[in-house]
């Protein structure tokens, strides 16, 4: 028979014997207490486990030191997960570090004076909170080995050093028209140039810079910059007194100094700009220049006629009076200035506008300070760079060279680059992506330290204010300060940022969209002296340059938001399809209509307010208690000394100017005739709704709530 079958047999023959053994001690009368009765059946098991397997034998010391050194089986320690760290980690890259959703973050940071409503998804997380995060996770953290960056070349384009004094050539002065609004600027250059361009503006006001180039009889050629007056574009005034040589400030005989008057003023100074003050509207009957040049000598300004520097002309703009002296005056003036530039080497000039064309894409109007500027020309202004495809003067004739001083509208533009930006030629496309790519690297860091500079101040903040909450448990116990700190806690636990609800606060989204970037500028910098959020907040989603498209449609139905176009227009589809998703688009040429609008907006968000007006005053000469039924009531009878009282309107009690009693009449009447109104002297009796002592002397109110549209409180200005 088989050997394996046969050792099973034994096994099994034993194992029978053995139950049977331990069933007869456990009958046995002989093992009477229960330790000789289990020493018994230890012996039993031991010879049991020896049957198990006959071929094993075991001596009586080596059982003993079996049993002695019996080993155990050791369970198998869990290690804990480890997350790799590295230096200015956010919220999401922790998360994703630890294999963990944002909202596990959140937790592990709910009960630290970290305040989790200012934290976001991708905002930066000190070491000592990634930390905190990862031992309340139950994880511990290694450094990520992070290669050393390499220290980045500067690789931005700089202008060329001052150029050799015999490379210079003369060049026409750069003026800049300023002045209060309807002083008559623009009429100023329509003379000097033979147009008419303020009968083609909006509400006869300039709302973008113009550059234009105009010749005088004498053959001297002067560039002219038409800055618009209006408050509103106070920044692009600063930006054109930036790139002018003269500035002609223009103020009206009959007006005198006003509020834009002193803004030109300041611009000059601040350019260091020399001026030639032009007394306009000299042909008016009122007109009192000698005044304005009084009043100009409180701002610095003093004519050579009080002993100053500065050339003052009388002229009529409208009529063409004196312009002959002005032009020679801002001649001489360039003479005495000798205005020279390097007609030579990589060209440097000023964006003054910039706007986006369907035919041409993104335009820029620009004026060269140095050197040719011919097509094919690589040029970086800002963060955006062209290839000079186009050229064009103020009159739209092409041109294949501009020269400096010159005004040149460009096309080729990848991007539009901001008002005001400087522009500088670089010698080939890959150069010009380097540039770029260098400053919104350069604008990238500074945002990234300016985060972390505002991180690092919200942190400090939180962590003074959470070792003032310590201070204020520092008499209790550890129990009575867990539990006190606990309940300080409990409301974060309904304030967790990833289940934030939706604002209840009035919201007024709107988007932006002008014809030029000055405008779009001058726009938003009135929208930033809002200040009414706490009636309803001006929520800013959007702005742009160029006409309303699909885009600002799909932006403003997945906001809700308002479009306001300036200067701009909107092609039939769009207008079309605007109307389909009812999304409101609203197109001014004026910019205070656009605001005016933008205001009536804001006011019909508003809830309406109830105001109370007295309809009739009466006052209570007597009093007297009539049955009803089986109940007295109280009559007062009253003479109405203003007004009328109507029945069906709201009364009050008043004594000694206190309100005592609001509400409505039970009855109202005239001797004994019930009325519904009773008019001015005219005596009557009336009842209160509620059981209310009237003594002789009080005055009975009859007063209507109305409701009243509330009005937003900010002034934008206009």
């Amino acid at each position: 028979m088989n050997r394996k079958i046969v050792l099973q047999l034994e096994r099994l023959i034993c194992l029978h014997n053995t139950c049977r053994q331990l069933h007869a001690l456990c009958l046995t009368k002989a093992a009477k207490t229960p330790q000789k009765r289990m020493q018994s059946i230890s012996k039993t098991i031991t010879t049991a486990q020896l049957c198990r397997n006959p071929c094993r034998s075991l001596s009586t010391k080596e059982d003993k030191y079996s049993k002695k050194h019996k080993l155990f089986p050791i369970k198998s320690k869990q290690e804990k997960q480890v997350v790799e760290i590295w230096q200015n980690m956010t919220i999401s890259e922790l998360a994703k570090a630890m294999d963990k959703d944002v909202d596990h973050v959140y937790e592990a940071l709910l009960h630290t004076n970290l305040d989790l409503d200012s934290l976001e998804e991708n905002s930066v997380l000190s070491e000592e909170w990634v930390r905190e995060a990862i031992k309340k996770s139950g994880m511990k953290l290694k450094w990520a080995k992070t290669k050393q960056e390499k220290v980045r070349e500067n690789k931005d384009a700089v202008k060329r050093p001052p150029s050799d004094p015999s490379m210079l050539v003369p060049r026409p002065p750069v003026v800049t028209i300023m002045g209060h609004v309807d002083h008559g600027k623009t009429t100023l250059l329509d003379q000097l140039r033979k147009t008419q361009v303020a009968a083609m503006e909006a509400g006869g006001i300039t709302q973008h810079i113009g550059a234009f180039n105009v010749c005088l009889p004498s053959g001297e050629k002067i560039t002219f910059l038409d800055t618009p007056g209006h408050a509103a574009f106070s920044a692009i005034r600063a930006r054109g007194a930036q790139v002018t040589d003269i500035i002609i400030l223009v103020v009206a005989a009959e007006d005198g100094v006003m509020k834009q008057t002193v803004e030109s003023i300041q611009h000059a100074k601040n350019a260091k700009v020399p001026i030639i003050l032009a007394v306009n509207k000299c042909d008016k009957p009122e007109a009192d220049p000698d005044r304005v040049k009084q009043e100009l000598l409180a701002h610095d300004i003093v004519c050579e006629e009080f002993g100053g520097d500065i050339q003052a002309i009388h002229i009529s703009a409208l009529k063409g009076d004196n312009l002959q002296a002005l032009a020679e005056a801002t001649v001489t003036l360039a003479e005495v200035l000798e205005l020279k530039a390097d007609p030579t080497g990589p060209v440097e000039g000023a964006v003054i506008e910039c706007r986006t064309d369907k035919g041409k894409g993104p335009v820029t109007t620009a004026i060269v300070q140095r050197g040719t500027l011919k097509k094919g020309a690589v040029l970086v202004a800002g963060k955006s760079w062209a290839k000079v495809r186009l050229m064009f003067d103020e009159n739209g004739i092409s041109l294949n060279q501009a020269c400096p001083s010159m005004p040149v509208e460009i096309v080729g533009w990848k991007d539009l680059p901001s008002a005001g930006d400087e522009i500088l030629e670089v010698e080939s496309e890959q150069r010009a992506r380097e540039v770029v790519e260098w400053r919104k690297y350069v604008e990238e860091q500074e945002k990234i330290n300016e985060d972390m500079d505002v991180i690092e101040a919200k942190q400090q903040e939180h962590r003074e204010a959470y070792r003032k909450n310590l201070e204020s448990f520092s008499n209790m116990t550890w129990r009575q300060r867990k539990s006190a700190m606990y309940k300080a806690n409990k409301h974060l636990m309904n304030s967790r940022v990833a289940e934030k609800t939706e604002s209840e606060d009035l919201t007024f989204p709107i988007i932006i969209k002008g014809d030029v970037d000055g405008s779009v500028e001058a726009v938003l910098g009135i929208i930033d002296s809002y200040d009414a959020e706490d009636q309803c907040e001006l929520d800013l989603v959007h702005f742009g340059v160029g006409d309303v498209n699909e885009n600002d449609l799909n932006l403003a139905e997945t906001f809700k938001a308002h479009i306001y176009g300036f200067n701009v227009s909107t092609n039939k589809a769009v207008q079309q399809l605007a109307a389909k998703k009812d999304i409101p688009v609203k197109l001014h040429k004026v910019i205070y209509h656009l605001f005016e609008d933008m205001k009536k907006e804001l006011n019909s968000k508003l809830p309406p307010i109830i105001e109370e007006t007295v309809k009739g005053e009466a006052a209570v000469l007597a009093t007297f208690d009539v049955t009803v039924g089986k109940k007295k009531v109280q009559v007062a009878g009253c003479r109405v000394q203003k007004g009328v009282l109507d029945k069906k309107l709201k009364f009050k009690l008043q004594r000694n100017g206190n309100v005592l009693w609001e509400g409505n009449l039970t009855s109202l009447k005239h001797h004994k005739d019930d009325v519904q109104s009773v008019k001015t002297g005219v005596e009557c009796g009336l009842s209160l709704d509620k059981d209310m002592e009237v003594k002789v002397g009080d005055e009975i109110l009859c007063v209507e709530d109305k409701e009243v549209q509330q009005e937003i409180s900010w002034d934008p200005g206009f």
